[in-house]
């Protein structure tokens, strides 16, 4: 495969695809957020149907951030990007409510757009005196051949040298297919100082001994092996295999949905290094992120004018 945003598949179709994605992208930004939804953005009873395409349309696409805490000292370590809509009258929606059914172009302009926002908002949170904090963004393995994802970062990263790099975390089930694709995915991004991260591992019940042809430098561990580990002892078995091979494999391991005190000192007692879940922080916007931050550090920040575009910056138009 070429360089990431080429594709092994395509040659000129791509740059097209990625040409019309961001023009999408770029037609959406001209919608006002208040502007009424249009009567084929609602059902038969008049209620509001939601779509991806609809919230990129409006401009009504938030990026929300739950922290990564270090299980041994409890302070934040990182934070996942996640996507929330501000919908006028259904207020604020899940991905569950308007990702499902989506096209594979919305879903593109949605992951190039969550990394760019993802780069930006490292300057704010480092500007608050937490220059550490590792943030991390979901990718669809389609992604990697369909954008130029290497490039999007090369241009787009913070300039600093504190910056601790960009997570791009893949589903398991995902990326096991294709593993030519996903080592020289995995190098390309680390000349960005980027890394690549197994997303709910366990999940796609694929061989352990698959991760050492597997180019991540973090593994997250699924939620269902998460859950009451501390009275299950099955779980608790497999826990402990898990998390010593990715500590042979040198992977750093992160469990997912941590919701109990009891959980998490399990966890912990087994050698896992960080944790996310509901017991830390639920997902918040950036605005709340960077004030929990400030309380932290005592720094203020400097309020910077809104940008007319939701995401920030206009994004610039990209050949594949």
């Amino acid at each position: 495969m070429a360089a990431i945003g080429g594709s092994a598949r395509t040659t000129a179709p791509a740059n097209v695809r990625a040409r019309s994605v961001m023009f999408k992208a770029l037609k959406g930004m001209f919608a006002r957020a208040d502007a009424p939804i249009a009567e084929d953005e609602r059902d038969a009873a008049g209620k509001p149907t939601v779509t991806l395409a609809g919230a990129l349309k409006h401009g009504w696409l938030d990026v929300w951030y739950q922290p990564k805490v270090s299980l041994q000292t409890h302070h934040w370590v990182g934070a996942e990007a996640l996507i929330r809509l501000r919908h006028p009258e259904l207020g604020i929606l899940g991905p569950g409510a308007f990702l499902p059914g989506a096209s594979e172009a919305d879903m593109l302009t949605l992951t190039e757009t969550v990394i760019a926002t993802a780069l930006r908002d490292w300057n704010d949170c480092a500007a608050l005196g937490m220059p550490g904090l590792h943030l991390a963004v979901n990718v669809p393995a389609s992604a990697f051949v369909e954008i130029p994802i290497a490039r999007i970062i090369r241009e787009e990263r913070p300039k600093s040298d504190k910056w601790p790099g960009l997570i791009l975390e893949v589903t398991e089930d995902q990326i096991v297919n294709d593993l030519k694709m996903a080592n020289e995915v995995a190098n390309e991004l680390r000349q960005q100082n980027c890394s690549l991260a197994i997303d709910d591992f366990g999940a796609g019940y694929s061989s352990l001994g698959r991760l050492r042809q597997l180019p991540f430098s973090e593994l997250k561990i699924d939620r269902a092996y998460v859950m009451d580990c501390h009275l299950d002892k099955v779980k608790a078995g497999m826990l402990e295999s898990i998390i010593e091979l990715a500590r042979r494999f040198g992977l750093k391991t992160v469990a997912e949905g941590i919701e109990s005190s009891h959980e998490s000192h399990k966890l912990q007692g087994l050698g896992v290094a960080v944790g996310q879940g509901f017991l830390f922080a639920k997902p918040m916007s950036k605005e709340d992120l960077l004030a929990r931050i400030s309380a932290t550090t005592g720094k203020r920040r400097v309020e910077q004018p809104r940008s007319w575009w939701q995401f920030g910056a206009v994004p610039t138009l990209r050949a594949g």
